[in-house]
């Protein structure tokens, strides 16, 4: 276990992270929920395909 923490210890200088997130406000769901399990969400407005990029409307 202590090696395990020795490989770690280094990351003690870099401050801990922050986000923000904007608040959603979800108004559109998928009625089909085969098409929701294959797109990985229920809520339209979270399914964005990777495009290797950014995210795309």
């Amino acid at each position: 276990m202590k090696e395990f923490l020795n490989n770690y210890e280094e990351l003690n200088q870099f401050p801990l992270g922050m986000a923000y997130v904007p608040i959603q406000e979800f108004t559109s769901l998928y009625e089909n929920l085969e098409e929701a399990f294959c797109q990985g969400t229920l809520f339209k407005e979270l399914d964005k395909p990777f495009t290797g990029r950014r995210c795309v409307r």
